[in-house]
């Protein structure tokens, strides 16, 4: 079957850009429109690829990140988005669902919040809504409302995923060999028609991947401790004082951490706070490193210059220096 049949060959050139970073929030940036934003948990320096391919009503995506990072945000507004893991060291953690091998991440009108190992590659689709709906609608298609409105880790039948991923692997494949292959509005429209039947065929069988009793409680204690790590407004929660909050034990909380997130609790409250000072600095910012790292809940100042250094493979000092070079 032909999708060309059912809607109109688009006109609209083909654009490709790509971009490499060695900085987590310039990657983040090149994201262009997706409003998401990105905190690198694991130490070490960061280098980041983005390639997406936007075609008239589908972008096709390549990620590639060096480092385990929480991304968070919006892909867009009436954003329709399919992503399948391709490597890594680990397993994607998803609202407390691991995802890896044959499972898909499933984004429709959703808010992102995940975790991502380091040496992680996502390769994936993104469209809207609107033309998803419409295309199920006129194919007689049931969109599986389970899915809506969350990012999920999402089962589908093998034979469609498998051939997903063929195309995805063959379309990275022609934008390294042959890109002005995309100039071609017919070879445009066959590309769409591929990809969006790829879509229509997944979509019937999707289910979300249930990660029981036991590992939904575990997600929702580390949904509130993030929560109260993320808004702790100007002053750093301790994480004595968040252990407290949601009633759970240093070691308890060890245990759902390192399930949901693939991290301890301490690791990720300190590198939290860390991407916060270096945003901080990043800024330019009138005050001493000192004043900020104590903002941030930093009291022991050379074990904090350590775990800067460690962490983004620079001093504070030198950020800030940087920033201010650049103001």
């Amino acid at each position: 079957m032909a999708l060309s049949a059912t809607l109109p060959i688009q006109e609209s050139a083909a654009s490709l850009f790509q971009a490499s970073s060695t900085d987590v929030d310039e990657h983040c940036a090149a994201l262009g429109r997706w409003r998401l934003s990105y905190d690198q948990i694991s130490a070490g320096a960061f280098r980041g690829s983005f390639t997406q391919l936007s075609l008239p009503r589908i972008e096709v995506f390549r990620e590639i990140t060096s480092q385990q990072v929480r991304q968070y945000g919006q892909l867009g507004a009436d954003s329709f988005g399919i992503g399948l893991p391709w490597d890594g060291d680990g397993e994607l953690s998803c609202n407390g669902t691991s995802a890896g091998g044959a499972h898909v991440l499933a984004s429709i009108d959703a808010e992102i919040d995940m975790c991502t190992p380091k040496a992680f590659e996502l390769r994936g689709v993104v469209a809207s809504t609107a033309l998803i709906a419409e295309l199920a609608a006129r194919l007689d298609i049931e969109l599986p409302r389970s899915v809506w409105h969350q990012l999920r880790v999402i089962e589908m039948a093998e034979a469609p995923v498998a051939r997903l991923r063929a195309d995805l692997a063959a379309i990275h494949e022609t934008i390294t060999s042959a890109p002005g292959q995309f100039d071609d509005p017919a070879a445009r429209q066959a590309l769409e028609d591929a990809l969006l039947l790829d879509i229509m065929d997944m979509l019937p069988t999707a289910r979300p991947s249930d990660p029981g009793r036991s590992a939904t409680a575990r997600r929702r204690t580390v949904d509130r401790a993030r929560e109260l790590m993320h808004g702790s407004g100007d002053r750093a929660l301790s994480l004595l004082e968040v252990c407290k909050a949601v009633g759970a034990s240093p070691r308890k909380l060890g245990y759902c951490f390192q399930e949901v997130v693939g991290t301890s609790p301490m690791h990720y409250w300190r590198a939290m706070r860390l991407n916060r000072v270096r945003r901080d600095l990043k800024r330019g910012t009138d005050a001493s490193v000192y004043d900020v790292a104590v903002q941030h809940g930093f009291w022991h100042f050379s074990q904090f210059s350590l775990d800067y250094k460690r962490h983004f493979s620079e001093l504070p000092s030198e950020t800030l220096r940087r920033a201010r070079l650049a103001a």
